[in-house]
């Protein structure tokens, strides 16, 4: 019995080919719901789902404000929007003030899915090209959750990973194909 209940992935510039291979790699069983804040382009508000969900093994979703969170589902912060994960299991969503450029901003979701999850979440961080993320992931390290960074040297832009290695102590900085070794690994 995994010691786990949720996973949160980060990423910027570069990251859409690896978050595909993650989810094309997650089983149709697989036991938790994943957020993924993403920076995408505040304008495009069609397609992103589209694309991640051909090869996707759950389905991958952009929640509604104050929509129930449910287990085998990727939820992606939508367009312009910072998603919250709130007390209760559901979503909390935003267009509040940008958060290092970004909206949605991804240290708001680690921070608030840490809150949470406290010691039953993996947060991990892919490549991007600000450090945005790295405040959140240094939040789930705090609260006792896992913490994975993807190994700078593979990252498209390493801006995103170097930023969360330096914000705290990373459980585990690893390369794509690990990286999903590791989030089959904590779901059994």
């Amino acid at each position: 019995m995994s010691n786990y209940k949720a996973i949160v992935i980060g990423g910027s510039a570069g990251s859409f080919p690896l978050i595909t291979k993650i989810l094309a790699s997650l089983p149709k069983n697989y036991p938790f719901p994943v957020f993924l804040a993403l920076h995408r382009l505040k304008h495009v508000r069609t397609g992103f789902v589209e694309a991640l969900s051909i090869k996707s093994g759950i389905p991958v979703i952009e929640p509604n404000d104050k929509q129930q969170i449910k287990p085998g589902i990727a939820y992606l912060a939508p367009s312009n929007y910072h998603m919250y994960i709130e007390p209760g299991n559901t979503f909390s969503l935003s267009t509040e003030e940008m958060v290092k450029f970004s909206r949605p901003a991804i240290d708001l979701t680690f921070e608030t899915a840490s809150n949470v999850y406290r010691d039953k979440l993996v947060g991990v961080i892919v490549s991007g090209a600000n450090t945005d993320g790295a405040n959140g992931i240094a939040f789930v390290k705090k609260r006792g959750g896992l913490t994975i960074a993807q190994d700078p040297q593979e990252a498209t832009i390493s801006t995103m990973p170097d930023g969360a290695i330096k914000a705290t102590q990373i459980d585990h900085i690893l390369k794509i194909d690990d990286i999903v070794k590791k989030l089959i690994e904590v779901a059994n």
